[in-house]
């Protein structure tokens, strides 16, 4: 298969690039810059069997005006681009799997994909008018999956790039109350799942890509200090996250317990479905 990747050099892009190019697919990074016209789009991507959109600023960090503005034009303008260049194509990717966050979801519901239960924040009106973008691509000829991640944990990269190295040295904690639940995903479910959408072309709409067990903010950080032997006392009340990240610390301050049905019914199997097993591999291989 030839697969387009745009946002291929980021964390979970470049473990896709990996695994499709480990399996014998041909791979493509698409670059969409706020120069990059649709029709030099549609060059790159007509006769791609799949595409796979990650484009998008970091989420965490300060939600200042500007970045909120950013945090929005790289999501929007970029995904509008790709969907023009789709209805372009004269050879358009069957597949469009767009990513998107379990942040659309409240923070007092427990969620699978048919939970109706959207929050009302900065957050969650972005993510759904990234879907909404992203859908516009829906035709005979191509399917659209939007795949709602969780927090996503692996070696090297991502959230556990930022949560080790204190839990490492003894300075741990939990977050707040730690009662608030977080659902995640080990990046090799991730990657797996994706090619489970790709593979599956029953499946379109809505796909949460999270473990079928979402930990607590608390128990996840029993956990590390358990695997890694450390303590884990350093707990951040939830004033200070405000203090650093403002608006932006609802990420890590609010609820997400989510599920994904849609994958286990259709028979994907995780490798991590817990936090301890993910944990477990991400510690020891990072020696």
């Amino acid at each position: 298969m030839k697969i387009a990747i745009c946002g291929m050099s980021g964390f979970v892009g470049s473990a896709l690039k990996v695994f499709f190019e480990g399996r014998g697919d041909q791979v493509i990074a698409l670059s969409v810059r706020n120069t990059t016209s649709v029709e030099t789009i549609v060059q790159q991507l007509d006769g791609c069997d799949v595409l796979i959109n990650l484009a998008g600023a970091n989420i965490l960090g300060r939600w200042t005006q500007s970045y909120k503005k950013l945090l929005r034009q790289s999501r929007l303008e970029t995904t509008q681009k790709l969907v023009e260049a789709i209805g372009k194509c004269d050879s358009p990717p069957h597949t469009l799997l767009n990513a998107s966050a379990v942040g659309i979801y409240d923070a007092h519901h427990q969620h699978d994909e048919s939970s109706n239960n959207i929050g009302d924040d900065f957050l969650s009106q972005l993510v759904q008018d990234w879907e909404y973008t992203a859908f516009h691509a829906q035709s005979e000829l191509t399917r659209v999956c939007a795949m709602r991640f969780g927090v996503v944990y692996g070696r090297g990269g991502g959230a556990m790039a930022k949560m080790l190295p204190p839990f490492k040295m003894g300075l741990g904690g939990k977050m707040g109350d730690g009662f608030q639940m977080i659902s995640w995903i080990h990046l090799e479910d991730l990657v797996r799942a994706a090619a489970f959408l790709i593979d599956h072309t029953e499946i379109s709409g809505v796909v949460n890509f999270t473990s079928p067990e979402p930990i607590s903010n608390l128990e996840q950080t029993k956990a590390m200090g358990h695997i890694l032997n450390r303590p884990t006392f350093f707990d951040m009340p939830s004033w200070v996250v405000k203090l650093v990240f403002g608006e932006g610390s609802t990420v890590m301050l609010d609820s997400k317990e989510v599920y994904p049905r849609v994958l286990q019914e259709a028979g994907f199997i995780f490798n991590y479905p817990t936090f301890d097993s993910a944990m477990e591999e991400i510690a020891h291989a990072q020696g």
